[in-house]
């Protein structure tokens, strides 16, 4: 019986490190505030048995022939017909795999599974499993999203055994489990939400789904600092982790892949939250400059890729003069410390001082530009507010800037000047060097002006 007593333990919600008591610091990752409280029953001792006791050649697993694995793209991913959902998922949902999908509370998660469902529906059987909402509310919001109902199943229930075994038994096609934090097993003691039961939980759904063949979709829910609530061994579990982003302010939604075992996690879905549900925006570019200001100082349009898509982004700046002793420097959207490093080359390299002056950068639309592609057109936006010297409203800057103040080749640039040329820009201020791998036949309708240094591709836009 002593064997079988409740036992105390603290888990870091971070990285998974146990320890008999709690510490303001995990000794593994390193985060602060991370131990939360959890009770585990340890198991009852077994007898030791020796490696000899095994009986030799006895086992009950099969192995199969690698050659004789079915790869076809038929047979192994389920087409969703949401487009967005499937450039980021690899082309389709993988049979056997195992999403996680997270975001921020109202960032449209149930939304889109709901819409997901809807769309496999004609030639699928959905199974959705509800633990924060009841199934009449399901109902309404199907009924509001106007999606197909016919082949979609429901049921309200947090019990995993309960759960594994209607997976089992009906066989669905699909499978949503939303959320994970709600569900527990009855074998764990701890609270539905905890560590041990997120884990407990998330590795039944896996050994039901890659029995069965059935690909599941699990909501995760996230903590304060945007990851996913849990530990990290629950990202390892899964074969996909999906983020959920946008503002809240704003319609628009991001989808990315933070691991994908099945495509690349570079690319990225957009849609548009609507009263009808999520819409897919299949031209970002043209989305994001939507009302911009023309004939305005400080704009300067950049463009980025995201995995095998290039979009274009504006990027605004304001340059003004300081009422403190330290002026400020603030980026929404752009690296904080990437923002200030460019300033340092502008004062350096270029002679404009920015030591008296503010500077305000912000990406416009919520994206974040982390690629050094657009250090350019961040530079040519805050020389352009400084001076109070509008940049033509049909000029498109790509190229990194270097600590010499040297305009760098960047990657993929024909497939960005394909996309500026199709929106209708008729010039782009590019690295001098990227010039002899291009074709002018190509871009016969856009203006490509080959730049050295920061000071000729400052002169280009005067």
């Amino acid at each position: 019986m002593k064997d079988n007593k409740l036992k105390t333990i603290f888990v870091c919600s971070n990285c998974g490190e146990s320890s008999p008591r709690w510490m303001g610091r995990c000794p593994s990752c390193g985060a602060w505030n991370t131990m939360v409280e959890d009770v585990v029953v340890p198991e009852p001792k077994a007898a030791a048995r020796s490696a000899s006791a095994r009986p030799s050649g006895v086992t009950g697993i099969t192995a199969r022939r690698l050659s004789e694995v079915s790869t076809t793209e038929e047979k192994s991913r389920i087409v969703t017909g949401i487009s967005e959902l499937d450039r980021v998922l690899g082309g389709g949902v993988v049979l056997g795999s195992v999403v996680l999908l997270g975001g921020e509370p109202g960032a449209g998660k149930s939304t889109l599974l709901l819409q997901l469902c809807g769309a496999i529906s004609g030639r699928c059987q959905v199974l959705y499993i509800t633990g924060e909402e009841s199934v009449r509310q399901i109902k309404l919001r199907a009924d509001r999203l106007q999606v197909p109902q016919q082949n979609i199943h429901l049921a309200a229930e947090t019990d995993i055994d309960e759960i594994c075994g209607l997976i089992e038994q009906t066989k669905p096609d699909l499978v949503v489990i939303d959320s994970i934090q709600t569900m527990h097993c009855n074998d764990v003691s701890s609270s539905a939400g905890s560590v041990s039961q997120v884990k407990e939980c998330s590795a039944r759904l896996l050994t039901v789904a890659k029995n069965c063949e059935i690909p599941t979709f699990i909501v995760g829910h996230v903590n304060k600092d945007g990851a996913i609530a849990g530990p990290k061994v629950m990202e390892h579990i899964v074969d996909t982790v999906l983020y959920f982003e946008g503002d809240k302010t704003l319609p628009y939604r991001v989808l990315r892949a933070a691991k994908n075992r099945y495509g690349s996690t570079n690319e990225i879905g957009m849609f548009d939250m609507t009263g009808h549900g999520l819409t897919e925006i299949e031209n970002p570019s043209q989305v994001l400059l939507e009302g911009r200001p023309l004939g305005t100082s400080g704009n300067c349009v950049a463009c980025t890729m995201e995995g095998t898509r290039p979009i274009l982004s504006e990027v605004q700046a304001l340059v003004t003069k300081s009422s403190f002793n330290v002026p400020r420097r603030t980026a929404s959207g752009f690296d904080f410390n990437r923002a200030n490093l460019l300033v340092a080359v502008l004062e350096k390299r270029a002679g404009y001082f920015f030591g008296s002056l503010d500077v305000y950068l912000n990406i416009v639309g919520g994206l974040e530009l982390d690629e050094t592609a657009c250090d350019l057109a961040v530079c040519l936006a805050m020389v352009s507010s400084m001076l109070d010297k509008p940049i033509d409203d049909k000029t498109v800057a790509i190229g990194e800037v270097g600590l010499g103040g040297e305009v760098r080749n960047v990657t993929f640039l024909e497939l960005r000047l394909r996309e500026a040329q199709r929106i209708g820009f008729t010039k782009a201020i590019v690295p001098r060097h990227s010039l002899k791998q291009l074709d002018p036949k190509e871009f016969s309708d856009i203006e490509l002006v080959g730049v050295s240094y920061l000071r000729d591709a400052i002169q280009a836009i005067k």
